[in-house]
């Protein structure tokens, strides 16, 4: 038995389904975990979605910011943009099961029996395991509960652009989300630089790639992530896994074998 981690699909269902030939995936036996944005931008959105679902406990997913948009926009309160690639799931018949079924998912993730933590976009440094897995959980409380829509509705924007335990309500709610699907730079003490969403070289005064700083409260557990494509699928450090190789741009999607970290590429 294997697990495979798997970067950003974003719709790329072709591709997905020729990298997990490659890794010779069972779904009788082997699992896969999903770093988030499996939608939009891509060409085959509701494929990608009805073939995850359908693998039920085989796959874990987290998600990202662009299932989070997708999210917004099937709840009325964000206009899609021109670059979307949402309306087929929109108008499929299943769209209030695939909706359920997305509102679901988790914003980190971490197994028993296995060392990884699971995040679309990164941990930021004072930020431990369970730290990181006990504010995801504030989040998916929302999107599971009556006031969905309204947080949905409130998730946009930059700021606050650092975490404090004084937050409250749909602010505390939005730079959890922000740290969790958004985050690329920040300082040592997590304030975000969402703007930039350049290479590691482009960071500016301050700010460095989350995963650079030292002393990271998480930094003894491996952490597999996406959402970055500008890392090329390069960290500065082991412990980190950047998955997002790219796919949607024409470049590549990625499989890790959490097992023993052995990679698999599909070119796309």
């Amino acid at each position: 038995m294997a697990t495979w981690a798997i970067g950003d699909v974003q719709g790329c269902n072709a591709p997905l389904q020729s990298l997990l030939e490659s890794c010779r995936f069972d779904p009788a036996q082997d699992r896969l975990w999903f770093v988030g944005d499996l939608v939009n931008r891509g060409p085959d959105s509701l494929g990608v979605l009805r073939y995850v679902m359908g693998l039920g406990e085989r796959a874990v997913t987290v998600l990202g910011n662009h299932d989070l948009h997708l999210l917004a926009v099937a709840a009325g309160v964000r206009k899609a943009s021109r670059k979307d690639t949402l309306l087929e799931i929109l108008e499929a018949a299943d769209r209030e099961e695939i909706l359920h079924w997305l509102r679901h998912r988790p914003l980190a993730y971490r197994e028993r029996g296995l060392p990884h933590l699971m995040v679309h976009a990164g941990v930021p440094p004072p930020w431990s395991v369970d730290d990181t897995l006990a504010r995801a959980a504030e989040v998916e409380t929302a999107l599971r509960g009556p006031q969905c829509a309204e947080f949905l509705g409130h998730m946009y924007g930059d700021h606050p652009d650092i975490w404090s335990e004084e937050l409250e309500g749909f602010e505390r709610l939005r730079v959890i989300t922000n740290c969790l699907t958004r985050m690329r730079f920040c300082t040592a003490e997590g304030r975000l630089d969402i703007d930039n969403k350049g290479g590691p070289e482009s960071a500016n005064t301050g700010f460095a790639p989350w995963f650079s700083h030292p002393d990271r409260a998480a930094a003894g557990t491996p952490i597999v992530f996406g959402h970055w494509a500008a890392l090329e699928g390069k960290a500065d450090t082991g412990n980190v896994h950047a998955l997002d190789t790219g796919c949607v741009w024409g470049a590549r999607l990625r499989a890790m074998r959490l097992d023993d970290g052995a990679l698999v590429h599909c070119a796309c």
